[in-house]
């Protein structure tokens, strides 16, 4: 496709990617870029990764990750 159908298109481009399509882009003939949907990842996949390194993990940077929790733990504004 080319950059300028992809401009005039770009939903529907950015639709293809979402269904699972790798679209090529090209400017005068040449290649230019490549859009492809966006790898999946969850929560899970970040929490599997640090559960793997645990061990690892030293004592300020512990720390750190429980002051962080601290800071974004938020008052439940609907309790009284």
């Amino acid at each position: 496709m080319t950059a300028t159908e992809a401009s005039r298109n770009f939903a529907s481009v950015l639709d293809r990617a979402e269904r699972g399509e790798t679209i090529v882009i090209t400017r005068g003939g040449k290649r230019l870029a490549i859009l492809s949907p966006a790898p999946g990842a969850t929560g899970r996949v970040v929490k599997d990764a640090l559960l793997r390194h645990v061990s690892s993990l030293d004592d300020a940077f512990a720390d750190d990750v429980k002051a962080t929790r601290d800071l974004l733990a938020l008052d439940d504004p609907w309790s009284d």
